[in-house]
């Protein structure tokens, strides 16, 4: 491929209109749609021969998110919108180039999820192979040893999946806490946590332990990564526009026979408890636990739900949330954005 400025648009809509994220039954809602223009800015520092981006990028979502417009400006050697392992992605390459610099954008609708808690729940007969690949533990996600011991332990008094997942929601908001001197959004290395007692964590951490602890009771669960892209209408803390960059959140969903991916975020109950300094017995943070099993503000984007993703033979990511990139066989420092360098920006379209 000839190395010109390449400027995508809506040929690339079908690309994300695969492999929906979830297909979650959700009930009628009265929302309105929310459109967000989500941009990224990159412009790669390392010094060296053979530099290769990725960007994690949005898809269509059940009922709750529609993507349109994507685009893309770069001179680089190669570039598009692809998938690695199923997930959805813009890399670029290049060669021996003076400048290595790429600006991707996207116009994304969200509303509110709230699906159909109501009904009989009582069986996972409707499970797919699909949802039976979430009971599955995972490189970084053992299912076995003290965390099936931690999940039996906090579902012995429940008896359906749906009071399962509740009694695990509850075990992880009543045992963990929010540690922000940790980088990044954490790590999600779930079996460390309950191995040293340290259950302290940032949303990868926190969100993972809910879904590791639902897989070793025998409940589909998988974490949801993604962006905040709008201030919250609940805590200031759990909102972010404008520069974004250091914005991403990683969120989680069960299944639930007869209602499909049910969402929840015992993570951000935490974090309001820190940031907004209240208890859990404060009346604001009942409230907020209470929506956050069953439901999300979508003043969030959603990317994917796989962990650890092979990006290149040398470089392989735990989770696929932030901007990645490699020069001369280097990974960049993801979690520096002024380093790297890159800038995500969200603003809302009206």
């Amino acid at each position: 491929m000839k190395r010109r400025e390449f400027i995508k648009l809506a040929g690339s809509a079908c690309l994300l209109s695969q492999a929906p994220l979830a297909l979650a039954r959700e009930t009628p809602q009265a929302e309105r749609w929310r459109k967000f223009r989500l941009t990224y800015s990159v412009k790669l520092l390392q010094q060296g021969d053979d530099a290769r981006l990725w960007l994690p990028v949005p898809e269509n979502v059940g009922d709750y998110q529609q993507v349109s417009a994507p685009r893309w400006t770069s001179i680089a050697d190669e570039a598009g919108f692809t998938r690695i392992s199923n997930v959805p992605a813009f890399a670029a390459y290049w060669k021996n180039a003076a400048t290595r610099a790429v600006t991707v954008s996207f116009d994304v609708e969200t509303r509110e999820r709230k699906p159909d808690l109501q009904g009989n729940h009582s069986s996972m007969e409707e499970a797919d192979d699909a949802q039976r690949n979430y009971l599955q533990p995972t490189a970084t996600m053992s299912l076995d040893g003290i965390v099936r011991n931690t999940a039996l332990a906090a579902t012995r008094d429940a008896g359906s999946p749906l009071q399962k997942a509740r009694a695990i929601y509850d075990w992880v908001v009543d045992n963990t806490f929010r540690e922000p001197t940790i980088k990044g959004c954490g790590r999600g290395d779930i079996k460390s946590m309950l191995e040293t007692g340290n259950l302290g964590g940032k949303c990868a951490d926190i969100n993972s332990l809910f879904v590791g602890l639902c897989r070793a009771a025998g409940i589909p669960a998988r974490e949801a990564y993604g962006i905040r892209v709008a201030e919250s209408r609940q805590f200031k803390s759990l909102g972010r526009t404008g520069d974004i960059s250091k914005a991403q959140h990683c969120r989680a969903e069960f299944y639930l026979a007869g209602a499909g991916w049910i969402p929840v975020d015992a993570a951000d109950v935490r974090k309001a408890v820190l940031e907004e300094k209240l208890s859990l017995d404060d009346p604001r943070i009942i409230a907020l636990r209470e929506r956050l099993f069953g439901s999300w503000e979508m003043n969030w984007i959603a990317f994917n739900h796989e962990r650890d993703i092979q990006l290149s033979p040398h470089h392989k990511a735990s989770f696929f949330m932030y901007p990645c990139a490699e020069v001369a066989n280097q990974a960049s420092d993801s979690l520096v954005p002024e380093s790297f360098a890159y800038r995500v920006e969200a603003s809302e379209v009206t």
